[in-house]
C-alpha cells in the first residue's frame, strides 16, 4: 500500500467524530532544511506508547529524530527523509497497535 494512502487510512481510522477537532497530523518543512511529523496519538491506541528521543546522524545531509513522548510522534529528518518518516511511523503502528493492523485487513 501506498505510505500516503497507509496514512490516510490510520487518520480516517481515528477519526470518530470528536478526535479530529482536536488532534491530527501535522507535516511541515523545517529550517535545517528537512521535514518535520508530528501525529497526535491521544484517544489511540499508541495514547501510553513512549519512545525515548533518537537521533540517527550519518552526515550534515543525512539524518533523522524520532520519539513519542506525552503521546505525540515526532520525527525530523533531512529533505529526503519525508516518506522514511511517515513510514518510520507506521512500523510503530504495526509493532504497538494490532487492532489497527487487523482492521486493515478486513
Amino acid at each position: 500500500m501506498d505510505i500516503i494512502k497507509w496514512l490516510e487510512s490510520w487518520y480516517k481510522l481515528n477519526c470518530d467524530g470528536d478526535w479530529e477537532h482536536s488532534y491530527g497530523v501535522k507535516i511541515e518543512t523545517i529550517d535545517n532544511p528537512g521535514w518535520s511529523v508530528k501525529i497526535d496519538l491521544v484517544d489511540t491506541l499508541l495514547e501510553n506508547v513512549h519512545i525515548e528521543y533518537s537521533l540517527i546522524e550519518t552526515s550534515e545531509t543525512d539524518w533523522y529524530g524520532y520519539s513519542i513522548k506525552n503521546s505525540i510522534f515526532n520525527a525530523a529528518g533531512d529533505p529526503t527523509k519525508l516518506l522514511f518518516l511517515i513510514e518510520l511511523f507506521k512500523s510503530i503502528v504495526e509493532e504497538y497497535d494490532t487492532v489497527y493492523v487487523s482492521k486493515l485487513l478486513e
